[in-house]
């Protein structure tokens, strides 16, 4: 078991909320002293220059990040993607955050299936959405909106334009609810 490789693994999934110390060593099952020692090897692996990104601890929070040294070839990057028009996932990132708002990361990515990090990035970057506040849940994660610039990109005069969504069931899925919620109640 390559404790190494877990933990890489984990906070690439995790994306921007990072993992607490506590969450890292319940989740690998490792005592305080093994988990000094697993993130003394970890940041020494990415010391070198080889690597692209460094483990950095914020608080008691575990986060991968870019590298600064490679900050330019980022910037290059999201200028070249700047002048793109909006990818299928941002449009659905950017759908699922304007129908839904005010809405955390992790909501986002429930509804999509898969990590929103980059996406959510990328749109307030564009200025299409921005951090509105926080949820009251654990943790008080960011939620996000759209921004005045999302009004303009699509035309809108307010939020309440938002075409209706038109939502197909298939009848098999209609029948398996009304079972499942006709049946005798006690």
């Amino acid at each position: 078991m390559n404790l190494q490789s877990i933990l890489e693994s984990l906070l690439f999934v995790v994306g921007d909320e990072g993992l607490s110390f506590q969450q890292t060593m319940e989740i690998l099952d490792i005592d305080e002293q093994r988990f000094n020692e697993l993130l003394d090897e970890i940041q020494a692996n990415y010391k070198s220059e080889n690597r692209g990104i460094e483990l950095t601890i914020l608080g008691n929070r575990l986060k991968l990040i870019t590298k600064r040294s490679n900050k330019q070839y980022i910037q290059k990057l999201v200028e070249l993607e700047d002048n793109e028009n909006l990818s299928e996932s941002a449009l659905e990132t950017l759908a699922i955050i304007a129908y839904n708002q005010p809405v955390t990361r992790v909501q986002v990515d429930e509804i999509r299936g898969v990590s929103s990090s980059h996406m959510i990035r990328k749109l307030v970057y564009k200025n299409l959405i921005c951090e509105v506040g926080r949820s009251e849940t654990a943790g008080r994660p960011i939620l996000y909106g759209t921004t005045p610039m999302f009004l303009d990109y699509f035309g809108l005069k307010s939020i309440s334009d938002l075409p209706d969504i038109k939502v197909e069931v298939d009848d098999s899925i209609k029948d398996l609810y009304n079972s499942k919620y006709n049946e005798e109640k006690f």
